[in-house]
């Protein structure tokens, strides 16, 4: 780069490419990850970026925001109770991963065994995001998707970590194991205790802060300098980043106000992409592609190393975790794709590896192809194939429905269109006409009907419903503001209010926008279901007209939390509410670690499957009923 301006252009160019491909996937139906890889290798044919930055500033800068949105948003509590199976495949995953893979580079592909460790470790590091967009889209069980999201948080730190010992043994410090035990301790514990002190200290001090851009550059301060000082202490950056995405995005969110929630979420949601697509474009901008065929033959061996060691830690190791359906077993298998850090980490290898590190970095260049191209691709059939979605008959029934509707409606009113504007004859549109309103009117109907035997499905349209009016009005708003119609401190008045309501939840709403009326109510139903079922049972009563207070509830079966929901009995809706709760609220088999008492001691026991039952209800006659 010869000026900033040169510099500028490169960036602005890249993040239109960034954008184009966004907007592409959604078109063709395929993970944004694999969309940027592909595309990433045709700007590679084209021309190669040299990067001159420091191997410290691409890790200080690419991965701390790639970890800390990926804590930031995961359940501690869903980790805790998986907590052994994520240790599990994150610590002993990952040394065997480093081993299978540097044994097999060594042996299979000549590589001199510094190197071939280096590179197990680099590449040992899994990277979801992808699969777990498909999990999502497909709902698939919460559990599998926790064990994947949380076994790549951890991998990344331990990864890291065995990476940074291997490179300075292959750098020509020499090497101990019980040197390298001890500093692997230390740097892992070290990371995380940093970790957790600075995310308590920043959710403590948010929670005294109302000011959303204050909030949220508190947040980026705590990504960042997390890193920074552990890596200063010479202890694990990226573990430290996890701890402190995990604390603060369990606690944080705590002593946020709604809007600050919102531009949270949505900033780092942002970042993350950014950094993402960064190490696409960068590692296929930097390597030549001719590269990936003259090395075809380690790429061959890198792949097939890959593989291996991912066959030992989903069915091997998971057998050490406890039960779990070998169904799920062949979903962590094949999701156990490789991408940003292992792609980061090949752009930070030091120069001074020589050849060696051109070697590397094409060699997990073509992993990372391979897995997010050709796993990323076959996951979702895969998935299906094994029977892991939830996708009811109900729900293809509506979406049957709701698209025969769509299009009947949409070619009544492009007909209308073309009478209007004079290119269809009065005489025709006056005999189509009926014929077209009556289909669109037969059709709508069964939609009502599907809608109405299955009010989980209804549920999850008002409350999309509901956040596309609160973002409607948000935006309305904000053209005012931009208008001079109204003031900064009106707009932030009613931008708070509209963040209040879209972040409580229906009901409110459903009183806004005149969905539930004040009805004679003669009984009250208790009902205590789990906390994950609250939010969609409570919508489904509310779309039905029916009143919901929720009531949080202490303690929880076996650990998992609850709400009681009061309800009250419209004449004539026991059966229908009873309906609804039983929809929402379904029967589930939960793996949970169970207390057993060995030698007088309590301890916990591998997880067991445990029945949870949907909803227990008590019905008490009222003498009267007010709403407030």
């Amino acid at each position: 780069m010869n000026s900033l301006f040169e510099v500028e252009v490169l960036v602005l160019e890249l993040l239109l490419v960034v954008s184009v491909v966004a907007v592409g996937v959604r078109r063709f139906r395929i993970p944004y990850t694999v969309a940027l890889v592909i595309v990433g290798s045709l700007l590679a044919l084209r021309s190669r970026l040299e990067i001159s930055a420091a191997p410290e500033l691409i890790l200080s800068l690419l991965l701390p925001p790639l970890v800390f949105e990926a804590a930031f948003h995961l359940n501690v509590e869903a980790v805790r109770r998986n907590l052994g199976s994520i240790i599990l495949f994150a610590v002993p995953g990952v040394l065997l991963n480093m081993v299978i893979v540097g044994g097999m580079m060594a042996w299979g592909a000549g590589l001199p065994v510094s190197l071939a460790l280096v590179f197990g470790a680099l590449i040992a590091a899994t990277d979801p995001v992808a699969v777990v967009a498909v999990f999502r889209r497909l709902g698939v069980p919460r559990r599998l998707a926790v064990l994947l999201e949380g076994e790549s948080l951890f991998n990344d730190g331990t990864a890291i970590v065995l990476f940074n010992l291997a490179l300075a043994a292959a750098l020509g410090g020499g090497f101990s194991l019980g040197g390298a035990v001890v500093d692997f301790v230390r740097e892992a514990a070290g990371g995380l205790l940093i970790g957790f002190v600075l995310g308590w200290a920043a959710s403590r001090l948010i929670a005294v802060i109302d000011d959303h851009l204050v909030e949220t550059t508190l947040t980026t301060v705590l990504a960042f300098g997390s890193y920074l000082i552990a890596e200063q202490l010479h202890v694990s950056g990226v573990l430290a980043v996890v701890m402190a995405g995990l604390v603060n995005g369990n606690l944080g969110p705590r002593g946020m106000s709604p809007t600050t929630r919102i531009v949270v979420l949505n900033f780092w949601e942002y970042v993350a992409f950014l950094a993402n697509s960064a190490v696409f474009i960068l590692i296929g901008l930097q390597i030549d592609v001719e590269g990936l065929l003259a090395h075809g033959n380690e790429i061959l061996w890198a792949v097939a190393g890959v593989l291996v060691s991912r066959a030992v830690v989903a069915y091997g190791l998971s057998w050490l975790s406890g039960r779990m359906p070998t169904t799920w077993r062949h979903a962590l298998y094949w999701g156990g794709l490789r991408g940003g850090v292992a792609l980061a980490l090949a752009l930070s290898l030091p120069a001074t590896l020589g050849e060696g590190r051109e070697t590397l970095a094409v060699m997990a260049f073509g992993v990372a192809f391979f897995t997010l191209v050709g796993q990323g691709l076959t996951i979702g059939p895969l998935v299906r194939r094994l029977g892991l979605t939830r996708r009811v008959e109900e729900q293809v029934e509506y979406e049957r429905r709701h698209a025969r509707a769509m299009s009947a409606r949409a070619a009544h009113a492009h007909l209308a269109r073309l009478h209007r504007d004079g290119l269809l004859s009065s005489a025709t549109w006056e005999r189509l006409e009926p014929a077209l309103g009556e289909r669109s009117r037969v059709l709508a109907d069964a939609v009502k009907e599907v809608l109405r035997d299955a009010p989980a499905i209804q549920a999850e349209e008002l409350d999309t419903a509901r956040r596309e009016a609160m973002r409607a009005s948000r935006g309305s708003l904000a053209s005012l503001r931009r208008d001079g119609v109204v003031s900064d401190e009106v707009y932030e008045e009613l931008a708070t209010e509209i963040d209040a309501a879209l972040d409580a939840g229906a009901e409110g709403w459903f009183d806004m926008a005149g969905i539930r009326r004040t009805q004679e109510i003669k009984s009250l139903l208790a009902a205590v279901v789990q906390r994950r079922d609250a939010e969609s049972a409570t919508n489904a009563l509310a779309g039905q007209g029916v009143p919901v207070t929720r009531v949080q509830s202490t303690g929880g079966f076996l650990g998992l939390g609850s709400v009681t929901l009061l309800i009250g009995i419209p004449p004539g809706k026991l059966e229908t509410v009873v309906r609804v709760l039983a929809d929402t609220c379904r029967t589930r088999v939960e793996y949970l670690p169970m207390p057993t008492t060995e030698a007088g001691r309590l301890s916990l026991a591998p997880p067991t499957p445990v029945t949870i039952r949907g909803a227990t209800v008590f019905v008490f006659d009222v003498e009267r009923y007010e709403e407030f």
